[in-house]
This record gives C-alpha cells, sequence and structure tokens, in this order.
C-alpha cells in the first residue's frame, strides 16, 4: 500500500482525511466528465478543511492519494477494471489499473486509519434479487468496517425498501442529514423509506461514531445526505428512464458488476444528459460534507488511554500516546488482518496471539 505523503503527514497530524471512491472515475462518467470531477471533488474537500484521498490500484499497488498525472490515467485508462473487495488480490497481482468500489475503498480507507468516506450512492439490494440474489457486496462491507459513508442513499435503480431492511438487519447505522428522516433516492429528495434516525448537527454523527467506536461495535455508518433542492431531477422522468434500462438490462442478459455502469449510461442517455448533471451536483455536495465531517473528527490532543482503578490502589498517571503513535499501530494492525491471505496454521495462529499482546 502506498499512501502519499500529504495524506501520511495529515494522517500522523490528526488531521482530517476523506476517502475518495475511483469507480467513479472508470466506470461511472464519460471521459473528460470523470477527470474534471475527480479534480472537483478533492477541491472540495480541501475548502472544507480537510484532505482528499482518492483511492486506486496501479502497477500492483494500492494507491491512498492519487497526484494529478494518476488521475489522468484513472480517467482516460480504457482497460480500467472495476475492483470490489474480492477483486483487490486479483487486481493487484496482474497488476491492472483498478477504480474502487464503496467496499473496497471502505476497506482499504480502514486498513490505512481514515474514517470518512465520500460518494455518489451506495450499491444495494438490486430489483428482482429475490431471483437473482444479486446484492451489492457494499451492503457486507457496511456491516464490519467501522467507517462513515457520506452518501445520497442507495442508487435509485436498486430496491430502495429491501436495502434499507438490510442495513437494519446488519446493524448499520443509518442516518439523514437534514430536517426530515425520509431516505434520498440518489437523484430525487426522498423515497418511500424511513431512516434509523435524522440530524441536521454533523456533531451529531462525531459523537455516533465515537460513541460506537468505545463500545467495540465494528459495523458502518451512513449518512445520507439529500441532493440540494436546485439540482434535484424530476422525479418521474427519472424513474421512467431506469424502468427502460432495467428493462434492457434483463433482455440483453447483463448482470452482476455490469448491470449499474450500463444502467446508469442508459439513464443518462434518455435523460439527455440530465442525470449525470445531477450526479455531479450529488458528489460535489456529499464531498463538501464529508470535509466538513473529518473536519470536526479531528482531535490534535494527545490521547489518554482509560485505566480502571479499585478502591485500595493508587491511582497510576495515565499513559500518553501520540495521534502519530497510535495511527502508526493501527495501521500495522490493520493491514495485517485485514489484507493477509496465509492460511492460519498452528504456528501463524501462535505468531498472531503473540502479535496482539504487544
Amino acid at each position: 500500500m502506498i499512501i502519499s505523503s500529504q495524506v501520511k503527514e495529515a494522517l500522523a497530524n490528526g488531521e482530517g482525511v476523506v476517502a475518495l471512491e475511483s469507480t467513479v472515475i472508470t466506470h461511472g462518467l464519460p471521459y473528460p466528465h470523470n477527470l474534471s470531477t475527480a479534480r472537483s471533488l478533492e477541491q472540495k474537500v480541501r475548502s472544507s478543511g480537510s484532505h482528499p484521498a482518492t483511492i486506486a490500484l496501479f502497477d500492483g499497488k494500492i494507491h491512498v492519494g492519487l497526484d494529478d498525472e494518476k488521475l489522468e490515467i484513472l480517467a482516460s485508462s480504457k482497460n480500467a477494471v472495476k475492483v470490489s473487495t474480492r477483486d483487490i488480490a486479483k487486481t493487484l497481482i496482474k497488476k491492472e489499473v483498478g477504480g474502487t468500489t464503496v467496499a473496497s475503498t471502505m476497506k482499504i480507507a480502514h486498513a490505512a486509519g481514515i474514517s470518512v468516506f465520500a460518494t455518489g450512492g451506495i450499491g444495494g439490494v438490486h430489483r428482482g434479487a429475490d431471483q437473482t440474489f444479486d446484492i451489492s457486496a457494499d451492503l457486507q462491507e457496511l456491516s464490519k468496517t467501522p467507517v462513515c459513508v457520506v452518501c445520497s442513499g442507495v442508487k435509485s435503480i436498486l430496491d430502495i425498501p429491501k436495502t434499507v431492511e438490510y442495513l437494519e438487519t446488519h446493524s448499520v447505522n443509518c442516518v439523514v442529514y437534514g430536517q426530515e428522516n425520509v431516505f434520498p433516492s440518489f437523484f430525487t429528495r426522498k423515497s418511500n423509506s424511513r431512516a434509523q434516525f435524522n440530524t441536521e448537527r454533523l456533531e451529531d454523527i462525531v459523537q455516533l461514531m465515537k460513541t460506537s467506536k468505545s463500545l467495540g461495535l465494528p459495523y458502518g455508518t451512513i449518512l445520507a445526505c439529500p441532493i440540494p433542492e436546485k439540482y434535484a431531477a424530476d422525479g418521474d422522468v427519472i424513474q421512467r428512464a431506469i424502468n427502460q434500462a432495467v428493462q434492457e438490462a434483463i433482455e440483453q442478459n447483463i448482470a452482476s458488476q455490469n448491470v449499474t455502469p450500463f444502467i446508469l449510461a442508459r439513464v443518462n442517455e434518455l435523460t439527455e444528459g440530465a442525470s449525470m448533471a445531477t450526479n455531479i451536483a450529488l458528489l460535489e455536495n456529499n464531498a463538501s460534507i464529508a470535509g466538513r465531517l473529518a473536519a470536526k473528527m479531528n482531535d490534535r490532543r494527545p490521547i489518554t488511554v482509560s485505566q480502571t482503578y479499585s478502591s485500595s490502589s493508587t491511582p497510576k498517571k495515565p499513559r500518553v500516546v501520540s495521534v502519530k503513535q497510535k495511527h502508526e499501530f493501527n495501521f500495522r494492525r490493520s493491514f495485517t488482518f485485514l489484507f493477509s491471505i496465509r492460511p492460519l496454521n498452528p504456528f501463524r495462529r501462535q505468531s498472531l496471539k503473540q502479535y496482539r499482546r504487544v
């Protein structure tokens, strides 16, 4: 894993960092709109007081934080592959250019010590999943990786009610950022589903994440941000386009990872570009909110390790660990356990036990 010097320094100093996915660059938007959008998202994060960390795979390495040259390569590549969590190892071995999905971006961000991630919309339960069992790996990752995903809800081409139910079953925190507790529908501000709760204060999200961490809860958090009213698409127009695109995907036997890119591209064609403009607007809005959230989570004070004292003992001075030391330890631990692929033979199990005691 290669972490850029800017991201590494920001993490070491306890400054806000926002992870950005790269599938939107490789598969979500056409060139050159994808490149200009990637640059715009990074600038939105910077303007909000945090540091952007676009994640992608190049030449057998995971990159966290890209320079402009790599953004250009990513945006213009004709052979880039879509990389979910299961595809990370394969893409590294084959040294392919890879755009990371929500699932793989969460996994890598957590391993790098980044807890806030901005995207457009998460994957979910596909329509007709009762027959196809097509459910996005994003949902599984959200159920086991403690990262806050700032998004505009579930992509409206999916089955939103079933996705919300799935998230509830798997204990994923699901919060709407706004005045109403109505789960957004990606292109439009409202769906027929509700979230866990809603808030207009990012401080509530910071407290939610810190409390979850203190309790040892491993679940992710969704901060669902309705697209600003002036950019919201005409719901009826979008829905008709989606229905037609979904039917075409079925007729053409398009399945698995190819479904979402096909439908989004087709919806953009059917709406004569209106859906792409809306998509870019919500991406930029989410990046700004994520930047503010990450900045609020920044705590430059030393981290005090709490201790429990008995009434008969003399309290000892708490051990103080710097943010940099804590990050370096968490990175080593996360990378070891998240990306280790060697079988756990008896000798290795003993080694891991010793590592945990360090």
